[in-house]
C-alpha cells in the first residue's frame, strides 16, 4: 500500500469530511476519463463488500449510479476491473478482477507519488487561503 499523504495538508472532500488526499488525481487519456479517486474507491468497495449494491450503500450512492460507474470504468479498459456473477445458491455478486487489482495498485502509486511531489507547495499555497475555505 502506498504511503499516506502528508497530514500537514488538511482539505475537505466533496462531502465535507476532512481529508488529506491532495491532489485529486484523475487519469485521462484523450477524451476518455477512465479512473479517478471516486471510481477507485468504488472498485475497492466492491472488493470489500463482494457486490455493487453493497459498495453503493457503503459509498452513499444509488445502485444505479454505482452500476453505471462500474460499467463506464470497465469499458475504458481492455479487460474489466470488476466482474459480476449471477444466481446460484448464494446469489450473485461482484468481485475485483486480477486486472482490476493491478490497475488500482498502479493508480494508487501514481496518486501517492503526485501527493508527495507537491506536498510542500500545497502546504505553502494553503497559507494564502481565507477562513471561508475552512467551513
Amino acid at each position: 500500500m502506498p504511503d499516506a499523504p502528508s497530514k500537514d495538508i488538511p482539505t475537505k472532500s466533496a462531502r465535507g469530511q476532512r481529508t488529506t488526499n491532495l491532489p485529486r488525481v484523475q487519469v485521462l487519456f484523450g477524451a476518455v476519463f477512465p479512473l479517478g479517486p471516486g471510481k477507485a474507491a468504488l472498485i475497492e468497495a466492491v472488493g470489500r463488500t463482494g457486490s455493487i449494491s453493497g459498495a453503493a450503500r457503503k459509498m452513499g450512492m444509488s445502485y444505479a449510479r454505482a452500476w453505471k460507474l462500474v460499467n463506464a470504468t470497465n469499458a475504458c479498459f481492455k479487460d474489466p476491473l470488476v466482474a459480476t456473477s449471477t444466481g446460484g445458491p448464494g446469489g450473485g455478486g461482484a468481485y475485483v478482477t486480477e486486472n482490476g487489482f493491478e490497475v488500482l495498485r498502479r493508480y494508487r502509486d501514481i496518486e501517492s507519488k503526485a501527493v508527495s511531489a507537491v506536498a510542500e507547495e500545497v502546504k505553502a499555497l494553503s497559507g494564502f487561503l481565507s477562513d471561508v475555505t475552512e467551513g
